[in-house]
């Protein structure tokens, strides 16, 4: 992977005014973590910064820092960013986090993951393109970062998907990301979702009732039987006053 050279100079007043006093200067503030020693504070030239970023979007990039102090170079070393915060409105950078490596130890980093052709069941089908992981995180040399990761979705059809296990990772790099995890897929469009839905008149035709009405007949069953009891002892009782009245005139 290339090596972007970059110089900083080292920063000796810290704090959140001598940062602002440093961003009005054109400046962009940052440190410089890892190594064997003390995370070093540091300022870049945003213009530098700006047109490495412009030239290079998206891709991993190994910096080559050379530290400045007071116009002289004191020393020079291999770096990657760690995080780069941002302005909430305008989006400007106001913070650089560099990580400091050895060309010659595995890192891990993320790596942006690109698409590849058109989807055939979004083409002929209406299916929707869904992209669920953006950046993989790989383990690899720093020499050895890919500038990105492709992933071919040409042959993709309705519910097809492509895994962490399907893309393609060149040699020496490695992934300690679920290999079953689904990457990009296709998803149905919305007439087959519809389509697939049971219609009322379905449900109906196979005999399904609500709980509440089966819970109603129940209770009119119920009812109906007591009133038939009722209407048995109600008639036993007469046959029994008539048989004593009978006796009584004997």
């Amino acid at each position: 992977m290339e090596q972007i050279n970059f110089d900083v100079q080292i920063r000796k007043n810290t704090g959140s005014a001598r940062s602002r006093q440093v961003r009005r200067s054109n400046l962009i503030p940052g440190i410089v973590y890892g190594g064997n020693s003390k995370p070093t504070i540091i300022q870049a030239d945003r213009k530098a910064y700006d047109r490495i970023y412009r030239q290079h979007a998206g891709e991993s990039l190994i910096y080559h820092l050379n530290l400045v102090d007071e116009g002289k170079k004191i020393s020079d070393f291999p770096a990657i960013i760690k995080e780069v915060q941002l302005h909430p409105v305008t989006d400007e950078v106001i913070h650089i986090d560099f990580n400091r490596i050895s060309l010659d130890k595995e890192i891990e980093i993320k790596v942006k993951v690109l698409t590849k052709g058109d989807a055939v069941g979004v083409k002929k089908d209406g299916g929707t393109l869904e992209h669920l992981i953006w950046e993989l995180d790989v383990i690899c040399l720093p020499t050895n970062i890919p500038h990105h990761l492709e992933a071919d979705v040409t042959n993709l059809g309705v519910h097809d998907s492509i895994h962490v296990k399907d893309l393609v990772l060149p040699p020496g790099v490695h992934t300690k990301h679920d290999p079953e995890s689904v990457v990009i897929t296709v998803a149905g469009s919305m007439r087959e979702e519809v389509a697939a839905a049971p219609a009322e008149g379905e449900v109906a035709a196979a005999g399904s009732e609500p709980e509440v009405l089966k819970e109603k007949k129940k209770e009119e069953g119920t009812d109906a039987a007591a009133g038939k009891a009722g209407g048995q002892a109600a008639g036993t009782a007469k046959k029994t006053e008539g048989a004593k009245k009978d006796d009584a005139k004997k």
